[in-house]
């Protein structure tokens, strides 16, 4: 983007490093005294500039008078203007017949950081602004005898816009980004995270998986460390990476794949398949030149796995329904999995969700043995398994007092009870727990107050003073709800940076209202109270008969049958959720759904499309491309019990759809499907204020015909800023129907980009920043995930540097570092 003025001169300087000049300062040099006689004098030539983008910007004189010589300035160039978030670089020169030392001195706009303010060159990133603003530099020079020369030059900044070119769509085994940014690897599936921890083969030898980078990595956060190892929220150069392990690519775990011998799943393999899953706590730094590494042997590093010991918090801690042979008291648990999206808070802990846990258990045969109750819960919930997902249950261990493996058998026994084998176990996952990356010592705690339910994601909402905070959470199942916990206690700005984070979770994370929500066709909407007494019975539904509920520990444990019971609206596979900065609304992706689920007859206002989306010569009906749905509470009060929504996005294939099915006006450019990772940029840089960054990242099938799985930025604006349509719906045998919905503004070129692009076979998801914004760290997972051991379909990430990799290369889950070559804000 580099445009040379007709002085062909044209610099580019990302380096914004604080000074580490030796030099002594323009302020020194004044002060001090110097003979005249000491000092040589003469004519001289200088010149002053200032570059932003390849634009060259103009100064005026104003030198200081007297009778001797001083240092002479002289200005070149022209003015003009850079965005906010890009790299602004100002460049002077003085001499003298002596030595002269020199200055930038900001006098004008909201302050910036210059790198090295006593250089001849200096550099800062614009700040953010809504409009128009003028910052003005002084460029001063002084010589031996202390006489000054003073030059200045003003800065136009404009707001920020998305500052690269839309990248097409590709099916290449690499990750592409547009031009003037890089890409590059920082830590990858089983990379080692202990001391004495050996590389990883990646041949499906490797073991010690409570001590390497764990599979299928997902949502992750950057928590900021100071050059001591204390916490700073303000650090981009030095800190803790936080990241779930959803799942496995089993099939390169091993070195054939799995196996089962005589039905049995091999103790050493079960074990390896459950060390993958959890959360990896990893520190990672910044070294010269922009090079990110991980810290194999730093004492923070810690992986969190289904066998950690956790703690139960709030309402359910206690029940009856939590209670287990491991805990017979139901406070205590082990381990969490498949954990999926995430959250943070503002006191400096991480939140994990767990997602799809039904299915790693063994359950059938036992209804004899069950309540009717029971039966209806575990029905609602998906845990009916006759071999559960790995078949972990089957592994008979060295160990006869060894239950890590017999616990994943939740088959009730004739005879037993909640304490004597593990029919309770399921009622240990599904929650959302709270982890203390900081603090290595501290059990995770799981927050029951916030309900059971295949969480995707917990995302807070904006904090005030005075006013409680609300915690947003998608329920990632296709037919299912939407909510929110809003907390008893009111927010005090002091908590968050509180000693004891884990005890200011408890403060509010513990207590409070968990809601879920319905969705009007006028674009209002109302969250409805999940409280013991004021929730009815959920009514019979086909062979279950009605559920009556005992407490509010079984609202919270059964928080679906909960919903149902309220009526509250079923939606396309409620996913993540993200919370603007500015204005405070909630963005939540619907993925998409069937045409089983969402019927042509069967839409609604927040649910309103019904189409086919051909996948070659398959056909896919129901809501396949997925879209994202905004909501802004009353009164942008975080507790307030109604909202107001629309439809920001519709996903669709720009070449195939029509307007019944693009609704948001897509392009080649930015079209997409199956919206699934959402996050806004941080409000510590400029990519994060006023108009925010929205970055959105697809979990698609349906569309990767077109092109791998991809991440998208956009600047969206408010609720409501779109139209009421109504759209003609098309199901299969030319059955149409119409539904009228309510869409955000058509997508453009400026507000809505696609900006990157996965290997073969992967989900993007999990985006951070550093919070200068400088940084962008992704989550690649599952790359080539329907290859097989002897012929993966994906060599990535060895093929990132080229291209290609080595035949028989096995792909590996891992995170990537994307830069801005000049050293800007990352989308600007």
């Amino acid at each position: 983007m580099t445009e040379l003025t007709a002085h062909g001169f044209a610099y580019s300087d990302g380096d914004v490093d604080t000074n580490t000049s030796s030099n002594p300062s323009l302020n020194a040099m004044i002060e001090q005294r110097y003979s005249r006689r000491q000092a040589l004098r003469s004519g001289a030539i200088a010149a002053s500039a200032a570059v932003f983008g390849g634009a060259v910007l103009a100064g005026c004189d104003s030198a200081a008078t007297g009778t001797d010589p001083f240092p002479t300035i002289v200005s070149v160039g022209s003015s003009g203007a850079s965005k906010s978030g890009r790299v602004v670089t100002l460049t002077g020169n003085a001499t003298d017949n002596g030595p002269t030392a020199s200055v930038w001195i900001q006098t004008q706009g909201p302050a910036v950081t210059l790198s090295n303010p006593n250089a001849a060159t200096t550099s800062f990133i614009a700040p953010s602004v809504a409009g128009g603003t003028t910052l003005r530099f002084d460029y001063r020079a002084v010589d031996s005898a202390g006489q000054v020369s003073t030059q200045s030059v003003t800065v136009a900044i404009e707001a920020a816009e998305l500052g690269f070119t839309s990248i097409a769509k590709n099916r290449n085994d690499i990750v592409s980004v547009p031009a003037g940014y890089s890409v590059s690897v920082l830590t990858r599936l089983g990379d080692p995270i202990a001391s004495g921890v050996p590389a990883y083969k990646n041949d499906g030898t490797d073991t010690d998986f409570a001590n390497r980078i764990g599979d299928h990595g997902d949502a992750l956060y950057w928590y900021g460390l100071s050059a001591a190892g204390a916490r700073d929220d303000n650090s981009s150069v030095r800190g803790l990476m936080v990241q779930n392990h959803e799942n496995l690519s089993v099939q390169y775990l091993h070195p054939a794949g799995p196996t089962t011998p005589g039905g049995v799943r091999p103790e050493a393999e079960a074990l390896k398949e459950i060390e993958a899953h959890g959360v990896s706590v990893t520190e990672v730094v910044e070294g010269a030149g922009r090079a990110w590494t991980y810290v194999q042997n730093s004492t923070f590093n810690r992986r969190i796995t289904p066998s950690t010991p956790m703690v139960f918090n709030g309402p359910v801690r206690g029940a009856t329904l939590l209670r287990t042979p491991f805990s017979t008291d139901g406070t205590a648990g082990r381990g969490t999995i498949n954990n999926c999206a995430n959250g943070h808070t503002l006191w400096g802990t991480n939140i994990t969700c767990e997602e799809n846990w039904a299915g790693y258990f063994r359950r059938s045969g036992d209804d004899a043995q069950r309540t009717p109750r029971e039966l209806v819960a575990l029905r609602r919930y998906g845990v009916t398994s006759s071999s559960g997902s790995y078949g972990w249950s089957t592994v008979t261990p060295a160990d006869t007092n060894n239950t890590l493996f017999r616990r994943w058998d939740a088959r009730a026994t004739a005879g037993g009870t909640a304490t004597t084998d593990w029919r309770n176990e399921p009622n240990q996952f599904g929650w959302v727990v709270e982890i203390d990356p900081y603090d290595k010592t501290k059990a995770p705690r799981k927050r029951t107050a916030l309900g059971r339910m295949g969480h995707e994601g917990a995302w807070l909402s904006n904090a005030t003073p005075g006013k409680k905070l609300a915690v947003y959470l998608g329920d990632d199942s296709r037919g299912e709800y939407f909510y929110k916990f809003v907390s008893n206690a009111t927010w005090t700005a002091s908590d968050a940076q509180a000693a004891d984070r884990l005890a200011i979770g408890d403060k509010y994370l513990d207590a409070g209202t968990l809601y879920v929500a319905r969705f009007n066709a006028d674009g209002s909407g109302t969250w409805l109270p999940l409280v013991f007494g004021q929730v009815p019975n959920r009514p019979a539904v086909n062979a279950d008969p009605e559920y009556v509920f005992a407490d509010q520990a079984d609202i919270l444990t059964n928080a679906r049958l909960a919903a149902d019971a309220v009526g509250a609206t079923r939606m396309d596979r409620p996913e993540w959720t993200a919370t603007n900065p500015v204005t405070g609304e909630i963005y939540l992706t619907l993925t998409n759904n069937n045409a089983s689920l969402r019927p042509i007859t069967g839409t609604n206002a927040a649910n309103p499309r019904h189409y086919n989306d051909p996948k070659g010569a398959s056909n896919q009906y129901g809501n396949p491309n997925g879209h994202i749905l905004r909501l802004r509470e009353t009164g942008d009060d975080p507790a307030a019990i109604a909202f107001a929504w629309d439809i920001y996005l519709f996903g669709a294939d720009s070449a195939e759809a029509n307007s019944d099915v693009n609704i948001s006006g897509l392009t080649a450019a930015n079209d997409f499907s199956s919206p699934d990772g959402l996050w806004f940029s941080r409000p510590t840089n400029a990519g994060g204020l006023v108009k925010p960054l929205l970055w959105i990242q697809t979990d698609d099938g349906a569309f990767t015909d077109r092109t791998n799985n991809q991440m998208l930025v956009a600047m969206p604006g408010v609720t409501g800023d779109g139209a009421n349509v109504t759209i003609t719906n098309r199901g299969s045998g030319g059955t149409t129907g119409t539904q009228a919905t309510r869409r955000g503004a058509l997508a453009t070129d400026a507000t809505l980009k696609r900006f990157l692009v996965g290997p073969i076979g992967c989900e993007i998801t999990g985006v951070d920043s550093t919070p200068d914004g400088r940084t962008l760290f992704v989550g690649i997972q599952h790359p080539g995930e329907d290859g097989t051991a002897a012929a993966p379909d994906s060599g990535w990430p060895a093929t990132q540097a080229t291209g290609t990799a080595p035949a028989g290369t096995r792909p590996r889950s891992a995170v990537v570092v994307i830069t801005k070559n000049d050293g800007g804000v990352v989308g600007l």
